[in-house]
Order: structure tokens, then sequence, then C-alpha cells
């Protein structure tokens, strides 16, 4: 990860925009990491990132360069999102808010990545298309990245996601909350179909939280993501389609998502 500050590192152009959104009122900050120098776009993956701010706070940009000047990844055009001051209103599942009402938004974000940014990007890069999308994210942006591209499975070959927030629920533990039928990404997968392209990365930490809802010795965010796992197996998804990693003290911080990056980059676009 630390190369030598090359000339190397200049494979990887970044650029700050701004996107303005009807849908969510505001402007949005996108980071743009181009590989350069950039021939085709139809011939190159186009990877959203929710949260692109903690794209910034690790060094991302090193490791995507490092990853492809080396040849260990395609070049890979990648998007950091940031997030708005509104970030539980716009991220979450757009099916339905949560018990809390957060995530009453997701409709409207998942608006502006179909019908505002994917349109600014064709626009600037003059691409009418790319080879394929994925989308990632963290945290509560990895269950948005994962709501999106379930629900709209023809766009997207791959979901990364870091850390989800996969106990998204629709009733509060006391109002009568059953693992089955409240858990919002579960419950669509459930009710989904099964999509042979699509395909899941899943990186959970040892460390992610304390909370064992069900007193199992195994903390939540590791149960509901192998959960998600085994109601993903049950759609007709294998091992072929889902790559899970446990990382041993992994936290739910930026510094455990930066050192799983390159396992996901390698992962969806190695060589």
């Amino acid at each position: 990860m630390h190369a030598h500050p090359s000339a190397k590192a200049a494979s990887i152009q970044l650029e700050t925009c701004q996107v303005h959104s009807e849908y969510l009122e505001r402007e949005v900050t996108i980071d743009i990491y181009l590989p350069s120098p950039m021939s085709d776009f139809d011939q190159t993956s186009l990877l959203l990132f929710n949260d692109g701010q903690d794209l910034v706070k690790m060094e991302f940009q090193e490791i995507l360069s490092g990853l492809i000047d080396t040849d260990k990844i395609e070049p890979l055009c990648c998007i950091g999102i940031h997030c708005g001051p509104d970030r539980k209103m716009e991220y979450g599942t757009a099916y339905s808010a949560d018990f809390k009402g957060r995530g009453a938004s997701a409709g409207l974000y998942t608006k502006f990545i179909f019908e505002e940014l994917l349109p600014f990007i064709r626009k600037k890069f003059n691409a009418p298309s790319f080879r394929d999308k994925s989308f990632a994210g963290f945290s509560l942006g990895a269950l948005s990245a994962m709501d999106i591209a379930w629900n709209h499975a023809s766009e997207f070959r791959k979901v990364g996601m870091f850390s989800p927030s996969l106990w998204w629920r629709r009733k509060g533990y006391d109002d009568g909350y059953d693992d089955e039928q409240d858990r919002l990404m579960h419950l669509q997968v459930r009710k989904g179909k099964f999509y042979p392209w699509l395909q899941f990365f899943i990186e959970c930490g040892t460390l992610d939280e304390t909370a064992d809802r069900n007193n199992n010795g195994v903390i939540d965010s590791i149960d509901d993501a192998l959960d998600l796992i085994v109601a993903l197996k049950a759609k007709g998804f294998t091992d072929e389609h889902i790559a899970y990693l446990e990382l041993e003290d992994g936290k739910h911080d930026v510094e455990t998502w930066e050192k799983a990056m390159p396992d996901f980059l390698k992962w969806g676009w190695g060589r």
C-alpha cells in the first residue's frame, strides 16, 4: 500500500465536483477517481461509493493506483458520493422507512442516482455507457448500496458492503420485532428474484459492535450479514456470487474498511 511516491501514483486522477440535485434539494459533492490515461469508457467498469467522504479519509487513491499500476486489477472508474446532512434519511431502504422513520428519503436518493448523478457522469465524460456498474458503501451507506442494486438489478453487477447496517428494521425490538419479518433488506431479498449476474462482497469486523440481541454469542452485525447470505443462497446465489470477509479485531471504522478495500477491489476487478 505504501508504494514509493513515483510518477506511477499519477495513474489515478482525482477530481471533485458538485452535482445539483432537485430531488435532494442540495448540492451533492462527488469525488471522481479516474484512471489515466483513460481509454474507452464503454470498456471500463464504474464503481459508485456511498459515504464517499470516507474514501478521502483513507488512502483510497493510493490503494486504487497501486492495484492498477501493478496490474492486480483492471482500470476502474470510481465515484465517491459524499453523504449530506440528512444521511439517515437519504440512506436506508426505499421499500420502507425504518421503525423510527429513518430512510424516508431513500426513494429520492435512488432517483438522484439514476436521474441526476449517472446522467451527470455520462455527460461530463461524453460516455453513453460503461462496461458495467457496481455499488458499494460503508455502514448505512452499504445498506443503501445494496438496496439500490437489489431493486435495480439489471443496472448493476456487484455490490460491496463494508460493516453494513443490515439490522435496519421496520419494528422496534419492544414492538413485537421478528427477525424473519422485520429486517428490511432480508425481507426484500426473500421477496425478490434470483439475478445470476449479481455478486456480493460483505465485510464485517468482529468488533463492529457489542450488541447481541439473541444472546447467541455472535454480535448482531455478523448474524445479520450471515442471515443475509442465507437469504441470498435460498434464492439460488452460491459461493461463486458471494464473498464474505470477517476481520478479526475489525471495527466499525474507516481504518478497518481501508484494510478490507484491496480485497474488495481484487475480488471484483482482479486480473
